[in-house]
């Protein structure tokens, strides 16, 4: 007994060293582990880098598509800021000594003569911008008149403002002290001994749904006086939103894109929980419906064979007495598992051959019996 425990521990301190096949097979095995894990990571790997490329994709789409929201919202919702025009007054010469008529100027009010300057609802500030030298004859006119008409489509007159203007006073020491400074300048054609004069024609100038405005007459309501060039300005007046997307347009586009690429973010993800769920409560109700149909046709079956049964038994106990018995004893041994086939045949010209599985549940039919001839086998 000892020397066999003694052996026994011998063979377990010093086992049988594997053969070159089995070294082989353990390796062959070993490789062949690791190439799986590689393609499982390399699989991973490539299934997450397309996904990371489908969502920046999906996201870049999103970005682009606020941004173009804000863009629209943004050219649609806010007017044109100002406008400018220069003013080329005309009037008639053909008096000897002075002009025999007031100057004038016909202004349009319309971008490529198709798009209208001013917006139904805002309201816009309207001035006369004049550069007008400091020539004895404008410091001897004293005060004049600016008259401005608006007219619609038709040349029918809307509103009608007229204001009142003149050159500032500058004493005759002023102008020479101001000469002196600036003779070098003047010398050089840098600036010039002229005044710009800015006339408020209309402060809040509403514009008319009905009556759009096209154009605007000004007409300087003096004969004498002296003007360099004249531009006129309208520039909107805006308060509330208009006030804040034009002073900061910046920190608005900011915001309207953020909130745009958040509201379509939100959109998507209430779209794909919508999706799941109705996916999630679809399944077991598509199950139900088809458990429900199953049964339906199962039932249908078992009627079909009860009624087959039940014509087969009057049949046979006219011409086939022994399948009755026959019948009968396959029913008496259904419990030992044992199987029986009976076989009428009731006519012998077209035989008709239908399988029936008979369960606890349901019997199956395999195709639908005749009346004329049938050639069942019950299990």
């Amino acid at each position: 007994m000892a020397s066999y425990k003694m052996e026994s521990e011998v063979e377990d301190a010093d086992p049988r060293p594997p053969t070159a096949e089995e070294l082989v097979g353990q390796v062959g095995a070993l490789v062949q582990r690791v190439q799986d894990a590689g393609r499982q990571l390399l699989l991973r790997l490539w299934q997450g880098a397309l996904q990371l490329a489908l969502l920046m994709l999906l996201l870049t789409l999103l970005l682009w598509v606020a941004a173009f929201l804000y863009g629209s919202f943004y050219y649609s919702y806010m007017p044109t800021p100002s406008y400018s025009a220069p003013v080329h007054f005309f009037y008639s010469a053909e008096c000897d000594s002075a002009i025999c008529s007031f100057p004038r100027a016909n202004i349009s009010l319309l971008q490529d003569g198709q798009k209208q300057v001013m917006t139904y609802g805002q309201p816009y500030r309207i001035s006369l911008h004049l550069d007008m030298p400091e020539s004895p004859a404008n410091q001897n006119l004293g005060m004049f008149m600016v008259k401005m008409s608006c007219y619609s489509h038709g040349g029918k007159v809307i509103s009608t403002s007229a204001r009142s203007t003149m050159l500032h006073y500058r004493s005759s020491l002023l102008q020479s002290v101001g000469t002196l400074l600036f003779s070098p300048l003047l010398l050089t054609g840098v600036t010039e001994q002229k005044q710009v004069v800015t006339i408020e024609l209309f402060s809040a100038y509403r514009e008319n749904a009905y009556l759009p405005t096209v154009g605007v007459v000004v007409e300087l309501q003096s004969q004498r006086v002296q003007i360099y060039s004249a531009v006129l300005l309208v520039h909107a007046h805006f308060t509330g939103i208009r006030y804040v997307l034009y002073q900061f347009p910046g920190l608005s586009a900011l915001l309207g894109v953020a909130s745009n690429f958040g509201f379509l973010s939100l959109l998507i993800l209430l779209s794909s929980a919508q999706f799941s769920w109705r996916r999630f409560v679809s399944a077991p109700v598509r199950d139900l419906s088809r458990l429900v149909t199953h049964q339906h046709d199962r039932s249908e079956d078992v009627a079909m064979v009860t009624d087959l049964r039940a014509n087969n038994g009057h049949t046979g106990d006219e011409n086939v007495p022994d399948a009755q018995s026959t019948d009968e004893q396959g029913t008496g041994s259904a419990g030992q598992g044992s199987e029986v086939e009976t076989t009428s045949s009731v006519s012998e010209e077209t035989p008709c051959d239908v399988h029936v599985e008979e369960t606890d549940a349901a019997v199956f039919c395999s195709s639908p019996p005749r009346p004329e001839e049938v050639n069942c086998t019950i299990s």
